[in-house]
């Protein structure tokens, strides 16, 4: 880090950049990394915007399970905007800083989007719970009222558990060289830089992580356990199979979402390390936004008969 990345007080030395070193050992291979990242990025919020967009101009969609698949949607465009960008222009430059104010607006974003991914993913399987479970009373308690609550409720729970966690992280004091392993601002890189004894802290963010990863998992797996005893339950071969496949998406995405969160965010400090950190932040930062969209369309008839149609009305118009 240069000089002007550091604030004397007294005989400390305190950051105001970070340097993201975790590209420059790949100097060779940035050229070709900075393709395959655009490329994805790019696939990615058009994806994501193609199903929000079939979503709001097909009326047989305006139901609860593909409006909370459109905020689905609108997360995973906004969370892998919050990092690929600007990992983007770090494989174009040679020097790969951030600001710690910058450093801590990415943070906020990321923690926020994440922590309300995580209780949409709740709240959506608690939607097929009710369709499969409680059909009857389906549209009693999923109407479009519950449905809002349910998707403020998990924003709002990401943005006030998020908010405070990172602007205590960003209390913390920075000094030294400001070197974080990682080619983005995520929580554990950054608080190894505190030039304080950070294990309380370490602590209290593995409890938060504890608490609100794991409890809509939990909350996700019992329901879960209820559907598939009840759809093992129907007569009919069809039910079942109608039943599970409006399923079978969700738990695919479940699965990929809570599999790296889980392994990085409540693994032992012991077993963290900065390869295996990168490892997983690539798979929930990029890869995962970049399959929800494939597993979506690929995989539920709903999506892909309404994306059809809309392109055919599409190319009459253009005809006519």
């Amino acid at each position: 880090m240069s000089n002007s990345g550091l604030r004397k007080n007294g005989s400390l030395s305190f950051c105001s950049e970070f340097t993201l070193v975790a590209l420059s050992s790949l100097a060779e291979l940035q050229p070709v990394l900075f393709l395959v990242f655009l490329v994805t990025y790019l696939f990615t919020v058009g994806g994501n915007l193609t199903i929000i967009c079939v979503i709001w101009v097909t009326r047989s969609l305006h139901t609860p399970m593909y409006f909370f698949l459109a905020n689905l949607s609108f997360l995973e465009m906004c969370y892998i905007s919050s990092v690929v960008p600007q990992m983007l222009v770090h494989l174009l430059v040679q020097i790969k800083t951030i600001s710690v104010r910058g450093c801590a607006v990415q943070m906020y974003i990321f923690t926020i989007l994440g922590l309300t991914e995580c209780c949409l993913l709740a709240t959506m399987a608690y939607d097929r719970f009710v369709a499969i479970c409680h059909p009857l009373h389906y549209t009693l308690r999923m109407g479009p009222s519950a449905c809002l609550k349910l998707a403020g409720a998990s924003w709002m729970t990401g943005i006030l558990v998020e908010s405070a966690q990172t602007t205590w992280i960003f209390t913390l004091p920075f000094c030294g060289a400001g070197t974080i392993q990682h080619f983005f601002c995520d929580i554990m890189p950054v608080v190894k830089l505190a030039c304080v004894d950070t294990s309380q802290n370490e602590i209290v963010i593995f409890i938060i992580s504890l608490i609100f990863i794991m409890s809509p998992c939990l909350f996700i797996l019992c329901s879960y356990v209820r559907i598939i005893l009840t759809i093992l339950k129907m007569p009919s071969a069809a039910g079942r199979h109608k039943a599970f496949s409006t399923c079978s998406s969700h738990i695919l995405v479940v699965s990929l979402f809570y599999g790296t969160a889980l392994f990085t965010y409540l693994q032992p400090k012991s077993l963290h390390t900065p390869d295996t950190d990168k490892a997983t932040a690539l798979m929930y930062t990029v890869v995962t936004p970049a399959l929800n969209p494939v597993i979506y369309t690929l995989r539920n008839k709903e999506v892909k008969e309404a994306f059809h149609k809309a392109t055919q009305r599409k190319l009459h118009r253009q005809k006519d």
